[in-house]
């Protein structure tokens, strides 16, 4: 029996994304957001508040990060959502994290985060009261060589990224795999129907759209 619950801004799951930029005075500005995924070939959007200082970096800069926390950074990333940039000048500093400039755009590279999408802004426009809708194009991912396979494939399992449950407010690791996508269906096909590949002929060259998860800031 199912129950109702009315109108929630709930999806199951979602990502932890560490968006950053630099600010004009060369200082990392980072903040947590939970709203945000691929939104086309080589295309991510995320939705943040306008008054975030990173917001601002994103503006003068052109260009951001977007990093896939993990679980042996949920503090540091939970941090980055609760402490606030126009507050403390030295936010990034007191996380502990340590970034570097990407060898594509020069944005922020956070270390500690196994995976990171540079981004160039394609397009902010605003959504709602003090929301901001940012389109970024996927200009390069930077991977730490500790998240693949022999194959050269980025492995979920080893990138260990974590998840947030909106409705309790608690992060949470993703689970083993449970089977392979576009062939556990096939199944259940009509015999004689051919099956989708999933992948565009631009999907398969040049810069991947990359995004374990299909962002409103947590601060």
């Amino acid at each position: 029996m199912r129950k109702d619950i009315g109108a929630k801004t709930v999806l199951y799951p979602l990502p932890v994304l560490i968006i950053a930029a630099y600010g004009r005075d060369g200082k990392v500005q980072a903040m947590n957001a939970a709203w945000g995924g691929i939104a086309d070939d080589y295309k991510v959007a995320v939705c943040l508040s306008s008054y975030h200082k990173t917001v601002e970096a994103i503006r003068q800069s052109g260009a951001f990060s977007v990093s896939f926390a993990d679980s042996e950074h949920v503090a540091e990333a939970d941090y980055l959502g609760i402490a606030s940039g126009n507050k403390d000048p030295d936010k990034f500093a007191h996380s502990g994290l340590h970034a570097a400039k990407g060898s594509k755009l020069g944005v922020p590279i956070i270390d500690e985060f196994p995976v990171a999408l540079e981004c160039s802004v394609e397009d902010i426009a605003e959504i709602a009261d003090q929301t901001l809708r940012v389109i970024g194009r996927i200009e390069n991912v930077s991977a730490d060589e500790k998240a693949f396979d022999g194959d050269g494939l980025l492995n979920v399992s080893k990138v260990d990224p974590i998840v947030y449950d909106t409705v309790r407010r608690e992060y949470y690791s993703l689970g083993s795999k449970v089977a392979d996508a576009f062939s556990c269906g096939k199944k259940l096909m009509p015999r004689g129907a051919s099956p989708s590949t999933g992948l565009s002929s631009v999907q398969c060259k040049g810069p991947r759209a990359v995004g374990f998860l299909p962002v409103h800031a947590l601060v």
